[in-house]
């Protein structure tokens, strides 16, 4: 009883938000384990087992009884192969919700999850959100699991103490410990929404999807990459923020097949050196507003070219990816205070988080046949459908949302996100535009299309 009385008076002290770090000053303090916080957590941290099957393909030099009969095949087709992909995820609801990162199911059709108490349940995908990089599985045939509850991600600070748990390798689930070594980290993964928790409890591959938690054993972070040349830990992992996971199980909640975020409306850009000279800044931080989508949220604030925004409800904006985390992460319907340097005088303005409206029907096509544009999926753009894609900036034309690998399209080198401008002359200006350009192209033609704010055109033979 004094033991447990004298480790609860050490994590205690743990826990606290000294205003100076403090040294343990008796033997017991010295000997505190992390033992009730990891008792108190593992239990909602599962392994998560995924698999497709994969068609074999048939290859025309095995029509040969002789070889089908050597290689032991039928007909020329090779036979079908399970791709499968391993990780972690985390419980969040008691009827069966659990957090994984979406690149641990990416292209796979079949998911299972293992419990901490070694049962396995197959799991639904309710949501995949390529744009956080999570996803959301729900188990099937159970309820009363043990959650874990959510923390606030944007309290931690740089030296707290976290664990990380997972199931690195597949050897089953592991506790390492650490602190948080960075916070705000961008430029880490591919996901469009980049503001990583950098910490040195040891991840390694498998412990993607797993949690990343504070000493009271509440979920900051879902682990999700890591910085190595070997493929294991050097010590430096990062994990997403649990503020966004926050808005991915909304949407799930609310049985939604896409998570619905604020739009801001607006193009922005890191401040560069030259930039903040230029400006009369004293250091390169801050969010340039580049361009603003008339009528949009950001217009609606006041927000103009040339606005540097520096912080957003009083939390300090380092660049334009932290500033499109955080407005990310906020309600639904809420005014967001900005404050912005305009020519060297400080504004504050306020934008309402609205989600981006869908001004017109998308009307999607998925573009065939013996040409080159064949394999291409594309949509009348709208603010919702680019918003969707990360294009903030393109609310207008025909978007590419879909291309299909190594078709005529892939060859030629477009890409999801591209708008058409126009064909052979010919302006695009709906889907359907497409596919009458289609039916009357030229033998040669003339393709123009919108990339990342570039025009680019090509010569192409029909």
């Amino acid at each position: 009883m004094h033991r447990f009385a004298g480790l609860c008076a050490a994590l205690a002290l743990l826990v606290m938000a000294p205003a100076e770090a403090q040294t343990p000053k008796s033997v017991v303090e010295m000997k505190a384990s992390f033992a009730p916080i990891v008792k108190r957590a593992t239990p909602a941290v599962v392994n998560v087992y995924a698999a497709r099957v994969q068609k074999g393909v048939r290859n025309p030099l095995l029509d040969d009884p002789f070889f089908q009969h050597f290689f032991g095949l039928e007909n020329g087709q090779a036979p079908d192969r399970i791709q499968r992909s391993q990780g972690s995820g985390v419980i969040i609801d008691s009827d069966g919700l659990v957090v994984t990162n979406q690149h641990v199911i990416e292209g796979m059709t079949e998911v299972k999850v293992a419990l901490n108490d070694k049962r396995e349940f197959d799991a639904d995908i309710v949501l995949r959100d390529p744009r956080s990089d999570l996803a959301i599985l729900r188990l099937k045939g159970i309820k009363g699991l043990p959650a874990i509850e959510l923390g606030n991600s944007d309290a931690i600070e740089v030296g707290d103490l976290v664990l990380a748990i997972g199931n690195p390798f597949g050897v089953g689930q592991t506790v390492t410990s650490g602190i948080v070594s960075a916070l705000s980290r961008t430029q880490i993964s591919g996901s469009d929404y980049q503001l990583f928790i950098q910490t040195d409890a040891a991840i390694n591959p498998g412990n993607s999807g797993g949690a990343l938690v504070d000493v009271n054993g509440r979920l900051i972070g879902i682990n999700t990459a890591i910085y190595s040349k070997s493929g294991g830990s050097n010590g430096i992992g990062f994990a997403i923020p649990v503020n966004m996971v926050k808005v991915v199980i909304a949407s799930a909640r609310d049985g939604s097949k896409t998570v619905h975020r604020p739009w801001f409306g607006a193009r922005l850009q890191p401040v560069t050196s030259d930039i903040a000279d230029s400006l009369g800044l004293d250091r390169p931080v801050g969010a340039l507003v580049v361009s603003v989508i008339e009528s949009g949220p950001a217009a609606s604030a006041g927000l103009k070219p040339g606005d540097v925004i520096l912080a957003l409800d009083d939390q300090t904006v380092d660049d334009a990816d932290g500033l499109g985390f955080r407005f990310a992460t906020k309600p639904l319907g809420s005014k967001v205070a900005l404050r912005v340097n305009r020519g060297g005088k400080l504004l504050s303005l306020a934008i309402n988080a609205t989600t981006a409206p869908e001004t017109r029907p998308r009307d999607v096509q998925t573009l065939s046949g013996a040409w080159p544009l064949a394999g291409i999926t594309v949509a009348n753009a709208s603010p919702a459908l680019s918003e969707e894609l990360g294009l903030v900036s393109s609310i207008d034309g025909v978007v590419v949302i879909t291309v299909k690998a190594n078709s005529p399209a892939d060859e030629l080198g477009l890409k999801k996100g591209d708008m058409l401008v126009s064909i052979d002359g010919s302006a695009v200006k709906t889907s359907k535009d497409v596919l009458s350009l289609q039916r009357t192209r030229q033998y040669y033609w003339t393709l123009v299309i919108k990339r990342d704010g570039e025009t680019l055109t090509s010569k192409i033979g029909g």
